[in-house]
């Protein structure tokens, strides 16, 4: 048999197979049509059901549970997201929506979601605790990445001696790891900036400070050192808006500002182009960019807070719309809750409580850490983070933050329920 007439039988072979595939997928077709419409709706809504239901987070808890605040998860928050305001801070994204790797490619974050951008600055404006105005946006998988973006940009060149990297004690717990965990040349972790010597550093400003909630400024003066400021908790239910701040960096969360932590999204304010330049081409090395998505929720997020305020004005009765009023007062029934259990157990102290002219609330109120650096004064305690393990609440030990095993941090943001079967037990303890 010749090559050619194989050929042809294998082309006859070929129309054949293609003419049969086509008459099954018109048979399948047309049973769709008639008899699976109904099939197809029930998929539909089975598949819209899925598309919203929501994860499981952290199980509830009961009075026998172990109690674990060690994290600063912001759970607290979604009490206020379940009222009347969740509605106005739904979204919806069309499934063509957000394809492109790009947002605005004029802008120098090219990334950056415009309407994201818009509402950083508005909320800047309304809050009055940064100028926003005059300042690159940055936006990062939460504040963390822009924190490790800044170290890329403030450090020497590769072929210098890594640059010095501290914070005054007692400093965020996840400064050392982070900062070293690249082990990059370019810096390196130095620890406590009170005990630091030397001209060049990069100072880590973190106010109100994580752990203690006490309100820093940079320690270090050089002329040839550089500071990043993590602003993280500077805001209206924390802590007393003093003043406008206006430094060269400056690092804000969503998780903390409005409770949404598992949005991921953080940003920066930068003041000086080529740093804003060095730090976007970090990020778009290390993630091509931010998720769309994750920044067209938090923009709703925070256009719904903003929008908030400018419906209902601050000093009218209610806060079911006004999230910084209402977190305030949460975190001062919390406050109140914790001081009088301390009181109650006699064996624990805390820091003394702060007050201060708040620009945004008008009048003079309490600070309202979201953590307590709470002290242990028993004798023959010497780590309170086993002591309180032992008891089935779980933090994280001083010597985390530089300081002595006798303190440790605890979350103040958690759920409802959580906080109350602590401040029980903690009452109970002598």
């Amino acid at each position: 048999m010749g090559r050619d007439h194989v050929v042809a039988i294998a082309g006859r072979i070929g129309v054949v197979a293609s003419v049969a595939l086509n008459l099954a997928a018109l048979a399948f077709y047309l049973h769709g049509r008639i008899f699976g419409a109904g099939e197809k709706e029930a998929g539909k809504k089975m598949k819209k059901a899925a598309a919203v239901a929501p994860s499981s987070g952290k199980p509830p808890v009961s009075p026998d549970s172990t109690i674990n605040l060690d994290h600063g998860d912001p759970t607290m928050f979604e009490a206020f997201w379940r009222g009347t305001m969740g509605e106005h801070a739904t979204l919806v994204i069309p499934g063509w929506q957000t394809m492109s790797y790009f947002s605005d490619v004029g802008n120098l974050c090219w990334f950056l979601e415009p309407g994201f951008e818009r509402e950083v600055r508005r909320l800047h404006r309304l809050v009055g605790n940064a100028a926003a105005e005059g300042y690159h946006v940055l936006v990062g998988t939460g504040s963390m990445q822009l924190f490790q973006a800044a170290l890329y940009a403030l450090s020497p060149p590769a072929d210098a001696a890594p640059i010095s990297v501290v914070s005054p004690v007692p400093f965020y717990s996840s400064y050392p790891a982070v900062t070293d965990f690249l082990k990059s040349g370019r810096y390196r972790w130095a620890g406590d900036a009170n005990t630091f010597e030397g001209d060049e550093y990069i100072e880590l400003v973190c106010s109100p400070s994580n752990p203690d909630g006490g309100i820093r400024e940079a320690v270090l003066k050089s002329k040839s050192g550089k500071a990043i400021h993590d602003l993280a908790y500077y805001w209206p239910q924390y802590t007393p808006i003093t003043h406008m701040l206006a430094h060269d960096i400056m690092l804000f969360t969503v998780s903390k500002c409005t409770g949404h932590a598992g949005t991921r999204i953080g940003w920066a304010l930068v003041k000086d182009r080529e740093v804003a330049k060095k730090m976007n081409m970090f990020l778009e090395l290390n993630t091509i960019g931010v998720s769309k998505d994750s920044q067209l929720r938090a923009a709703k997020v925070l256009e719904a807070v903003a929008d908030g305020y400018e419906r209902q004005p601050a000093d009218a009765t209610g806060d079911a719309s006004l999230l910084f009023h209402y977190a305030r007062r949460q975190m001062m029934c919390r406050w109140r809750a914790l001081r009088a259990a301390v009181a109650a157990s006699g064996i624990f102290s805390l820091p003394d409580e702060v007050a201060g002219f708040c620009t945004f609330a008008k009048n003079t109120v309490s600070a309202n850490p979201a953590f307590a650096w709470l002290r242990c004064d028993k004798e023959g305690v010497e780590d309170l983070e086993v002591f309180l393990r032992q008891h089935k609440i779980i933090t994280r030990s001083g010597t985390r933050f530089g300081a002595d095993p006798k303190v440790v941090r605890i979350s103040m943001v958690d759920t409802d329920e959580a906080f109350g079967i602590f401040v029980d037990r903690l009452a109970a303890m002598k």
